[in-house]
């Protein structure tokens, strides 16, 4: 589990393809020779395991057809960013809020503008996300937790401070790229008991009105 507080920003160092899948290599950022083989790393929002070796030199991943297909990173290039957050320590504050690393979809900048120092950035609303977004409320954009200042419905802004632009990689997108999505997921276990709560309350009416009929 992550909260959405990158950790550090990285660099790509290799994308192979590899059957259906890819290997991934990020330069390993100052700080992070304790990584170990099998940890949890999520790499611009995706929840990725450590490859061996793990003591110096890249960090190395697997990719799944799965993930290529779902989040923005088998079409990253050597060299592009990404942010990197390491697995949530059961001590350690939860600044941001619950991220699985489980990508939903990806969605496009439609509007990056700047004021006073600030950014509020524009990005397009797929109709099937769209009831698990609310206005003030968390979503993941390419792993980093943002709250959403604005909701329409094919849309929303998210507003962006200097520390967040300067420390992820949303200083080094444009209109137009494409950033991993992850919509709150105590939505969608919410959403789920609701669903059988209406599945029994419509069950339970069918027998009532066979009973009376």
């Amino acid at each position: 589990m992550f909260t959405g507080i990158v950790a550090s920003k990285a660099r790509v160092a290799r994308l192979a393809r590899r059957s259906e899948g890819a290997l991934l290599e990020v330069e390993r950022p100052a700080g992070w020779n304790d990584v170990a083989a099998g940890e949890s790393i999520a790499v611009s929002g995706v929840c990725l395991t450590v490859l061996a070796p793990s003591g110096k030199g890249p960090l190395r991943f697997d990719l799944s057809p799965e993930t290529l297909s779902r989040s923005t990173l088998g079409k990253v290039s050597p060299g592009a960013g990404v942010n990197l957050e390491r697995a949530l320590l059961a001590s350690d504050r939860l600044g941001g809020h619950v991220v699985a690393g489980h990508v939903d979809a990806t969605t496009p900048i439609t509007g990056i503008a700047p004021a006073d120092g600030f950014w509020t950035i524009s990005f397009s609303l797929d109709a099937s996300l769209a009831r698990y977004v609310v206005e003030k409320g968390s979503v993941a954009l390419d792993g980093i937790s943002l709250t959403v200042a604005r909701l329409g419905d094919d849309r929303f802004d998210v507003a962006v401070i200097p520390h967040t632009w300067e420390v992820t990689t949303l200083s080094e997108r444009s209109v137009g790229d494409l950033v991993n999505v992850e919509v709150d997921i105590l939505a969608k276990y919410v959403e789920r008991m609701l669903e059988g709560h209406r599945a029994r309350l419509d069950k339970d009416q069918r027998i009532r009105e066979l009973l009376s009929s």
